[in-house]
């Protein structure tokens, strides 16, 4: 096989060439548009993937934030058949289908739960049914996995939920702080400012010194670009008024596919963690549920990658994707 699916285009990236992943286009069509992802192909080069891990990150949805941590699964899988696609949420990345776009609610929840379906699909039909596909996400992308698995019920072979917001993200300490800040007309407001309030990179690693410098990166180039500022307090707008009462039945219907792992304090999900394991019926010690460990925080993804992916890996081989 090629290095990229049939469902990828290249994205030109002159360090592609010393690193395990892959940037790309995934061209959805109207009114999606152009989405950034993220491959990882198999070790085994030019091999069908037996297992695809398909991620879906938090908000907001920059993939530079992640290689680290899907790049420590890949290399800790023992099978040389695991592929790893990342897929953007719509219009979250700088320069990529946000140019000129300030309709919110292109970027809201319906658009975003079949930019995810959609890159499901794309995955399932290209290696067909003998490849698995455990959908991987965090914060918020967790309940978009599980709108993708309500839609694909039948294909969907697992769910890997890391610090999940699936319910009543308004009710949480974050939710509630923040809620002003993502409720128009701010949104537009912060975007429209956001050139003059730019901070050089030196500064922001003075702000943040203990991300690593990639990180410091991605987060400049979201500082940069006001489309993606709006894009991302737009679907946070939605997340907080329309994410609400926990799919009981769903959770409960499909609990022996979906494992969990939680901070032992999350702002973003507070006691909707209890909710959670009250409705899959959850006693101490169950194996499905990790409760992590109080130094990994919520953003885990800037500098915890490595305990997560260690993580991932027991449950690719408890599940015996792999």
């Amino acid at each position: 096989m090629s290095a990229f699916p049939s469902f990828l285009e290249p994205l030109d990236k002159a360090h592609d060439t010393h690193l395990p992943y892959k940037h790309a286009i995934f061209r959805h069509k109207a009114p999606i548009g152009p989405v950034h992802a993220l491959w990882w192909p198999c070790k085994q080069t030019g091999s069908r993937p037996d297992l695809v891990l398909l991620f879906i990150p938090g908000n907001p949805g920059l993939l530079g934030f992640y290689p680290p941590f899907l790049s420590a699964i890949r290399d800790k899988a023992c099978s040389a058949k695991v592929a790893i696609l990342a897929h953007a949420h719509v219009g979250h990345t700088p320069g990529i289908g946000n140019q000129g776009q300030w309709d919110a609610e292109r970027y809201g929840l319906t658009t975003q739960i079949q930019n995810a379906v959609e890159a499901f699909d794309a995955v399932k039909s290209t290696f067909g049914p003998n490849t698995k596909v455990v959908l991987l996400a965090h914060s918020v992308g967790s309940w978009f996995a599980l709108q993708v698995l309500k839609a694909r019920t039948e294909v969907v072979d697992g769910l890997f939920l890391l610090f999940p917001c699936i319910s009543n993200i308004g009710s949480t300490p974050n939710g509630q702080s923040l809620a002003w800040l993502f409720r128009p007309p701010v949104p537009r407001i912060i975007s429209a400012i956001s050139p003059i309030a730019r901070v050089p990179p030196m500064l922001l690693s003075w702000f943040f010194g203990s991300w690593p410098r990639p990180q410091i990166t991605v987060l400049h180039s979201l500082l940069s670009s006001p489309t993606a500022i709006f894009a991302a307090l737009s679907m946070a707008h939605d997340e907080v008024n329309n994410i609400r009462d926990l799919d009981t039945s769903l959770l409960d219907k499909h609990k022996d596919r979906i494992w969990f792992y939680y901070a032992e304090h999350d702002e973003w999900v507070d006691n909707q963690r209890e909710v959670v394991l009250h409705a899959i019926d959850a006693e101490p010690g169950y194996a499905r549920v990790v409760r992590g460990h109080k130094d990994i925080p919520h953003a885990f993804c800037i500098n915890h990658g490595e305990q997560l992916a260690a993580q991932c890996y027991e449950w690719l081989l408890a599940g015996r994707f792999i």
